[in-house]
């Protein structure tokens, strides 16, 4: 049995989630982090950093469950926000696949990022493709 980690990349509003959950069950967002019980989002610009290493620990977990395919569901709009979840599925023997889902369908931004944040996202998206 080869074991995926499928990272899904776009910026807010792309569809990241929506499409992760058409892939698999096993789905890790850090915007789960800031939704509560009742679903509302919550989203606290000092809560990033343990958003994503909540994120990162629910990615191990179902890694070391041995979990067929893990998704990832973030902006990760740079390699730097991708490699720990590279090196995580490097220690638990996972293939990485990279999935880029732009806006082609209309999408909202739920989440209200500003304008002018987008646009910053948008220009620092870097993407690999050798």
């Amino acid at each position: 049995m080869k074991k995926n980690l499928i990272i899904v990349r776009g910026l807010p509003g792309s569809g990241k989630s929506t499409f992760a959950k058409l892939l698999g069950r096993a789905v890790c967002t850090a915007d789960d982090f800031h939704t509560d019980r009742n679903g509302n989002y919550n989203w606290k610009p000092e809560n990033v950093g343990r958003a994503h290493e909540w994120c990162k620990r629910k990615c191990k977990r179902f890694m070391k469950a041995g979990i067929e395919t893990v998704i990832i569901a973030n902006t990760s709009t740079t390699e730097d926000e991708i490699r720990p979840y590279i090196m995580i599925a490097k220690n638990y023997g996972y293939r990485v696949f990279s999935i880029v889902v732009e806006n082609r369908h209309g999408g909202v931004n739920e989440h209200n990022v500003p304008e002018t944040t987008l646009e910053k996202m948008n220009n620092r998206f870097s993407i690999k493709l050798i």
